[in-house]
């Protein structure tokens, strides 16, 4: 079992297939639940009948299987990258990489899920239907049936975490433009079913004079919470997102110059100096290719000056050490193109931030700016 995830029980579409522990709560939970049905259905089964209810729940997990796998395939086939498909206390989830997503995508990949478990509704009715055998088959194809139905129709409800409420995102998305107004609408819409969901599971019962069942009003509490606190990140996560997308290097970078890296302490306070007055305001940045009359040049950063070590270093020897002395390494993947923005910007930052804590930005071979992972950080 993966320490963090869960149980990787097969690998589809490029992605683990997770079973996570929390998904052996559900099979318990819901065996308990189908034991009316059945009973109900099939007397016979007698003293069995838990077992069938086990075997029924069972068949619910490969149809919720199925409804994940549809997501991921489609989403694959889109261009997204699958991380998982996972199967959990709330049935399943398949993470994939949505940022080539338009609102016709998303709507696709969300709306493939429920579709599946309409199909497979239909067959199992099908073959319930034209069946003539034993009352155990019977039962597994009614209920089956039924339970892939009620699947897709709670899947289509129009508000997030639930498929619906993707499809809900996406065209609130297309109409007006803004991914996050999308978002918030579906997000609202999924908090709204999420309460409502509580209380039908009160009010439904009482109102047609039958006893509230205590376990289904607790699941109910706990599918809402889930619901809630899922269309709550959505939203927190799509306005991140937004912010993300706005991220632009030129009102985030700060001033930087490159000088070459056998210069002098003393010439690089006076570059520093000369450009913003206050050598701690300007980073130097160190660069292959020296061009000694003025100790400014192009080429590929090699090195960034620590500003407290320039200004330590005593003024009898200022003249003399040479400023590579006092600079920390760049690795390359610091080195980042200055046209980038948005996701890409972000991105490259997140792929720097590991080994260095500041991205030099360079239009060609010239720099132009420092943009530090903390200020990236602090814009989002």
């Amino acid at each position: 079992m993966d320490k963090s995830t869960g149980w990787v029980v097969g690998r589809i579409a490029g992605a683990p297939v997770l079973l996570k522990p929390s998904a052996l709560v559900m099979v318990g939970v819901l065996t308990l639940l189908f034991v009316p049905t059945v009973r109900t259905v099939s007397p016979e089964l007698g003293s069995q009948t838990l077992l069938g209810a086990f075997v029924v729940v069972v068949m619910l997990m490969v149809s919720v299987f199925l409804h994940e796998l549809a997501h991921a395939l489609a989403a694959r086939a889109h261009g997204m990258v699958v991380q998982e498909l996972a199967l959990t206390l709330w049935g399943g989830h398949t993470a994939y990489t949505d940022t080539r997503s338009t609102p016709r995508s998303s709507a696709v990949i969300a709306v493939v899920g429920p579709l599946t478990n309409v199909v497979l509704a239909g067959l199992a009715w099908f073959g319930y239907q034209a069946q003539a055998g034993s009352s155990s088959v019977a039962l597994l194809l009614y209920v089956s049936a039924y339970a892939n139905a009620a699947v897709a129709i709670f899947n289509l409800l129009p508000g997030l975490p639930l498929d619906g409420g993707q499809v809900t995102e996406a065209l609130v998305w297309a109409v007006t433009g803004s991914r996050l107004r999308g978002t918030v609408v579906a997000a609202w819409t999924g908090r709204v079913l999420a309460v409502t969901l509580v209380a039908a599971a009160i009010a439904v019962p009482s109102l047609s004079g039958r006893r509230v069942e205590l376990l289904m009003v607790v699941w109910a509490a706990l599918i809402g919470s889930f619901m809630w606190s899922s269309a709550s990140a959505a939203l927190a996560q799509s306005r991140r997102r937004t912010k993300i997308d706005a991220l632009d290097p030129r009102l985030l970078a700060r001033p930087a110059v490159a000088v070459s890296a056998d210069v002098t302490v003393a010439q690089a306070r006076q570059i520093a100096e000369d450009l913003g007055g206050d050598d701690a305001q300007v980073q130097l940045v160190l660069v292959a290719g020296p061009q000694p009359t003025t100790g400014v040049a192009t080429g590929q950063p090699v090195g960034l000056v620590d500003h407290l070590a320039l200004a330590d270093v005593p003024e009898n020897a200022a003249a003399t050490a040479p400023v590579w002395s006092v600079s920390v390494a760049l690795p390359t993947v610091a080195v980042v193109d200055a046209a980038l923005a948005g996701e890409q910007l972000f991105s490259a930052v997140l792929r720097a931030a590991p080994h260095a804590p500041v991205c030099i930005l360079v239009l060609g071979e010239h720099v132009v700016g420092a943009l530090y992972a903390t200020d990236v950080a602090r814009a989002i």
